[in-house]
């Protein structure tokens, strides 16, 4: 069988429907350039061998103004496609979403690798705020896991997640690698080789 890797990717959170009114009323318009944007997590055959792996990423309900119960319903959906030794992949706010359901949930296979990729901790912007991401006893029923590898990935010129964040989570999750760089901003670039050589090896 195929070695199973699901990707969550991240999205943006307000407190109010009014913070959410502001940012659409004053968020940069990205999707009108003209460059092709093309990241490495839309790409992971293109980086690992098809053959080897299945590459499950579902769309997270409304991204733009996400809501952590209802992605853990839409993510609670996808549970019963998954198989032992699974290797969970989480970018942004899919980071913290995979940390906070990780550490209050039971998860129904075992967890090979989890990667978190400039995930937030406890971060709040002028812009974003966490609502019900928030982070409750973490690390909760996370240490009872039993997963072998753990990495996080930090830039320290980040401007979206502070570099920070990923120390925190280094700090509570014991025996876990932080991966640190110092140009990889939020991690959107079409390469990402750090992490397929983790996953390959």
């Amino acid at each position: 069988m195929k070695q199973q890797i699901l990707h969550i990717h991240g999205g943006e959170v307000f407190d109010s429907q009014d913070q959410y009114l502001h940012h659409l009323k004053n968020v940069e318009l990205y999707h009108m350039e003209t460059s092709v944007f093309n990241p490495w997590y839309k790409n992971y055959l293109r980086f690992l061998e098809d053959e080897k792996f299945q590459i499950i990423s579902p769309p997270m309900p409304c991204a733009e103004n996400s809501k952590y119960i209802e992605w853990k319903i839409w993510f609670d959906r996808h549970l019963k496609y998954l198989r032992n030794d699974i290797i969970l992949v989480g970018h942004s706010l899919g980071g913290i979403f995979l940390a906070k359901y990780l550490a209050e949930n039971d998860f129904p296979v075992t967890i090979k690798q989890l990667h978190l990729v400039a995930p937030v901790y406890d971060y709040v912007s002028e812009v974003e705020q966490l609502a019900d991401f928030r982070l409750g006893d973490f690390p909760g029923k996370l240490p009872e896991k039993t997963i072998p590898e753990i990495h996080l990935y930090a830039s320290q010129d980040d401007d979206v997640v502070p570099f920070t964040e990923s120390e925190k989570y280094y700090a509570q999750i014991p025996g876990s690698q932080l991966h640190v760089f110092k140009d990889r901003g939020h991690f959107l670039g079409e390469e990402f080789p750090e992490l397929f050589e983790n996953i390959m090896k």
